[in-house]
């Protein structure tokens, strides 16, 4: 362990991220430790019980309590929305009938996250709900996955409030945190132990070094998608769950061994399989590890991230919480020093590009995003290329020009790695597919579904 705690630390200065607290839970024995510091300012460092935000590991959280809803017989995967919820509108008056829990879990529901600014007070997800009526579709219930941010695990808390006659943080600590046994997870910000929690951190240049979040917490609206704050013992608690047919490390029931199996056969394809997954359960990404499946949950606020892979063939679940990124360079790093030492399988590496490959250029080129996102994909001397366009204000802040050029080297027709066009960032993969009309109509990347629109 100090041999792999100095690696870690090696590795944070190389990347610029402040802390990082990381456990293993390995045939029901679990080891942690943390490295770095809280805050750059206080110089505060890092322990095992230090308070990190989970980011949208928190949907993993609500996918649970969700799931005891289906076990006492309360709800159903493929009950319509309006089931429980019966105002339930969005634009598309098929989705509005149709769009059902499951179409939530996984991300194929296709709502726009367009439901303005619902407040901090404890009716958030209700004002959500209610705030979505002329929200339109990003793409045709159940056609593809498109992550969503906030929105569809809002309107799974919203269904969790109304059969259960409380608020959602409260369903989240009576289902969930006080049966595990847990003391230091929670929903809300202002039951954060201050004294334990680690600041947020971002990072402009490698010389700056960390710099603290202008932003400490997300929006209240993220809650059931984003709002979580966690140990990493604690995470592997929830982990151990999920490893364990349901059972808490206490010897409690938290779901039944069914909805483990629901959550994590149930899968529908994601368009950009490389980056995390080639599959999206309930509540979970589906990871191929070199033939071995590998569950993943993953979370970044602004300024903190979590990393979390089970591998049930194995029992073994690994957690690592940080202030600061994210880099999948340095998680790949990471884990595959923890996994090599397990003697486990290691995390498959991204494709080569394919030389021999010709491909139609026209039918990628073209202008695809959403409100706040903006990918131009254009032609230039017989190779592809993507422009993201920032925010003038975000660019602003981080000191980067608001129009980033990549070039896209293809995998496959549908497939492409955008090598990195700054120190700080690292390889990513983008599908553009959907060739429906001769054309492209989506490009995914990130988990992000964004159509074509020009």
């Amino acid at each position: 362990m100090a041999r792999l705690q100095a690696r870690v630390t090696a590795l944070l200065a190389e990347y610029g991220i402040p802390s990082a607290a990381i456990g293993v839970l390995h045939d029901g024995e679990i080891a942690e430790f943390a490295v770095g510091v809280k805050n750059v300012e206080t110089g505060e460092p890092a322990m095992p019980d230090t308070v990190y935000q989970c980011g949208s590991m928190t949907k993993t959280w609500t996918a649970l309590a969700f799931m005891q809803l289906v076990d006492e017989g309360k709800a159903d995967l493929d009950e319509p929305v309006r089931t429980y919820l019966p105002g339930f509108t969005v634009a598309d008056p098929e989705t509005s009938a149709k769009v059902t829990a499951r179409h939530l879990l996984n991300h194929t529901n296709g709502i726009e996250e367009a439901y303005g600014d619902p407040g901090e007070d404890d009716d958030v997800y209700e004002r959500m709900v209610a705030d979505i009526t002329d929200a339109p579709q990003v793409f045709p219930l159940g056609h593809t996955h498109g992550y969503s941010a906030a929105l569809g695990y809002a309107v799974l808390a919203r269904i969790l409030e109304v059969l259960d006659g409380k608020r959602w943080d409260d369903v989240m600590r009576d289902r969930l945190f006080d049966p595990m046994g847990l003391t230091s997870t929670s929903s809300r910000r202002e039951q954060v132990d201050e004294t334990r929690a680690a600041t947020g951190h971002l990072i402009r240049s490698l010389d700056e070094g960390p710099i603290l979040t202008p932003i400490d917490y997300l929006p209240r609206a993220f809650g059931p998608g984003g709002g979580i704050t966690s140990t990493t013992r604690e995470v592997l608690t929830m982990a151990h769950v999920l490893l364990n047919e349901g059972m808490a490390p206490n010897g409690k029931r938290i779901v039944s061994a069914e909805s483990i199996r629901e959550m994590m056969r149930s899968r529908v394809p994601v368009p950009d399989p490389y980056m995390f997954g080639p599959e999206w359960a309930l509540g979970l990404i589906v990871c191929d590890w070199h033939g071995e499946t590998v569950y993943a949950t993953d979370g970044s606020t602004i300024g903190q991230n979590a990393r979390l892979r089970l591998l049930p063939d194995s029992n073994t679940a690994i957690v690592m919480l940080t202030n600061g990124g994210p880099r999948e360079s340095f998680y790949r790093k990471v884990f595959n020093e923890i996994l090599t030492d397990l003697g486990m399988v290691t995390i498959t590496d991204l494709p080569l590009p394919d030389t021999t490959l010709t491909l139609d250029l026209s039918r990628y080129e073209g202008i695809y995003g959403r409100p706040g996102a903006r990918y131009e994909v254009s032609v230039e001397g017989g190779t592809l290329y993507l422009t993201l366009v920032l925010d003038p204000m975000q660019a602003q802040f981080l000191q980067r020009p608001d129009r980033i050029r990549y070039k896209l080297l293809p995998v496959s027709e549908t497939h492409f790695l955008m090598p990195p066009a700054d120190p700080l960032e690292d390889t990513q993969t983008v599908a553009i597919y959907d060739f429906t009309n001769g054309t492209a109509r989506f490009l995914h990347t990130n988990c992000r579904v964004n159509p074509r629109l020009k």
